[in-house]
């Protein structure tokens, strides 16, 4: 009998582990495009988009606080950090998301909009990415989007994580006070993004 129990007791164990380990099947994408808030809605939801964190990256001060980097001396930028599942959502596509989410054409610390590359091919592809963009006679010379090498990234506190689901008057009080979505439409008409 207590043998079976242990048995079992391992099997248990097992089935555990194995639900609560990290697939294998996991990337990341690093993205400024201005309040994390606005940005972190832009990947929600999106299909393949395992996770979105917001967070600093870009600075040099370690674990900073929303308050240090408000201040403008820590040099980070409000940032998300995409989970995703790269079999059902390419690099490429999280990249297309980021663009028709943001104003490319403003540069404003911890506003500012920036991809930050891990490797060769996502610097390769962020580059191609913009050089399409660049290519549109709308936006030639007007791209201010940096493409710089990833640093370490820093989650937010918790209350900025999922601040529109946690908050969602104030949220959306916010988003509209700021003219976000009146711009991205402005720059990319029905393509515009910015659905929640």
């Amino acid at each position: 009998m207590k043998s079976r129990i242990g048995i079992v007791l391992v099997l248990c164990l097992i089935v555990a582990a194995a639900a609560f380990a990290a697939p294998a099947n996991r990337a990341t994408a690093v993205f400024a495009g201005g309040c994390f808030w606005c940005e972190e809605t832009a990947f929600e939801g999106v299909p393949g988009v395992v996770a979105v964190i917001s967070g600093y990256t870009g600075g040099q001060v370690p674990n900073p606080t929303y308050e240090q980097v408000s201040s403008g001396v820590t040099g980070h930028a409000e940032s998300v950090q995409v989970i995703y599942d790269p079999s059902k959502i390419g690099y490429e596509k999280l990249l297309d998301i980021f663009w028709h989410n943001i104003d490319h054409c403003q540069a404003n610390g911890k506003f500012c909009s920036a991809i930050f590359f891990k490797d060769e091919g996502e610097r390769k592809a962020a580059e191609a990415s913009k050089a399409r963009l660049e290519s549109d006679a709308r936006f030639k010379g007007k791209i201010v989007t940096q493409i710089v090498p990833a640093s370490t990234f820093y989650p937010a506190e918790e209350y900025h994580q999922d601040f529109y689901k946690k908050n969602p008057v104030r949220y959306h009080t916010y988003r509209t006070g700021c003219g976000r979505d009146a711009r991205l439409k402005e720059i990319w008409g029905e393509a515009a993004g910015g659905h929640k």
